[in-house]
């Protein structure tokens, strides 16, 4: 009896475990989310840029983005939340939004766009996933070698 009830225990140690840690599988991913203020075309329709746009995230002012302009920010969990204040054109009062996004978990880095989703275009329009473009290797970035300096590897 006593070796059935240690394997009853075991057995209920190992769910406990494998329950937390698809927990903090879920909870605990973080993401980089990029925040643009740039033109956005899309299916014909254009989101022109604004002239100002302040973004908030977590109460703490985070950047203040004039056109063409990105910021960042690092989320833990799939749920966004930031403040928009924004100025559509010079002179135009500022108008406060509330934006609460549901992120993709796959994706490491998510750009949205502000002018397109304060625009009210499709998910797919506003949000993308960053991904970082290496940097083209031209001849100028190898070096020249002569025949003597041949890299011939250890044998």
């Amino acid at each position: 009896m006593n070796n059935k009830r240690k394997w009853i225990i075991r057995g209920c140690s190992l769910l406990v475990i494998l329950a937390i840690a698809a927990l903090m599988f879920l909870v605990g991913r973080g993401h980089t989310v990029y925040i643009d203020n740039k033109t956005l075309e899309f299916n014909g329709q254009t989101a022109d840029a604004l002239q100002r746009v302040e973004v908030w995230v977590g109460g703490e002012r985070l950047s203040k983005l004039a056109k063409r302009e990105r910021t960042m920010s690092t989320v833990i969990g799939q749920n966004f939340e930031m403040k928009l204040i924004s100025t559509i054109n010079k002179g135009d009062e500022p108008t406060e939004e509330i934006v609460k996004i549901s992120l993709p978990y796959g994706w490491d880095g998510i750009v949205v766009n502000v002018p397109g989703y304060l625009a009210g275009l499709p998910q797919e329009a506003w949000m993308t996933e960053f991904i970082a473009e290496p940097e083209p290797v031209t001849a100028e970035d190898e070096p020249e070698l002569s025949e003597d300096e041949i890299p011939m590897g250890d044998f």
